[in-house]
């Protein structure tokens, strides 16, 4: 049955099975990559999405849930916070490999959303349950906080 999602400002008409969890609609529908796979089960925060503005793992989040919902991706995360935080992303060399790095950047941005002043305890809170295989985490940490002094 098609659905209605709204994804990055757009309507979009999705045609998947029920409880098709959204990373695969984003991914294999819609063809948006930028949000990755990472574990399946909601662990890793690589498949990281805004859900009306709440970061959220896609990856166990049945599409079919989701009409009413604004969605955003890394593709369509927009802002003052947004732009900060891809600044000082590439100007601190923060990633790595970069594979959780759309998830990570997704969670930041989130926070620095709510929270212009974060704290290490904020970082430290908001960003837990993004796994960064490369242990990019201090890295992250210094760039969120300096992100947080441009937004």
């Amino acid at each position: 049955m098609a659905r209605t999602l709204k994804i990055n400002g757009k309507d979009e008409t999705v045609d998947a099975a029920p409880g098709t969890p959204l990373l695969w609609v984003l991914r294999d529908h819609l063809k948006m990559t930028g949000t990755k796979f990472g574990c399946g089960v909601a662990q890793c925060g690589a498949c990281t999405v805004h859900i009306d503005g709440a970061p959220t793992r896609s990856c166990v989040l049945p599409h079919d849930s989701l009409e009413g919902s604004e969605i955003t991706t890394i593709e369509g995360v927009e802002g003052p916070a947004a732009d900060a935080i891809r600044e000082v992303w590439v100007e601190n060399d923060v990633p790595q490999c970069g594979y959780c790095q759309s998830g990570q950047i997704m969670a930041a941005t989130a926070l620095l959303a709510e929270n212009s002043s974060p704290t290490d305890a904020d970082i430290d809170t908001a960003m837990s349950g993004n796994i960064c295989r490369c242990a990019t985490y201090m890295s992250i940490r210094r760039a969120i906080k300096e992100a947080a002094s441009r937004a």
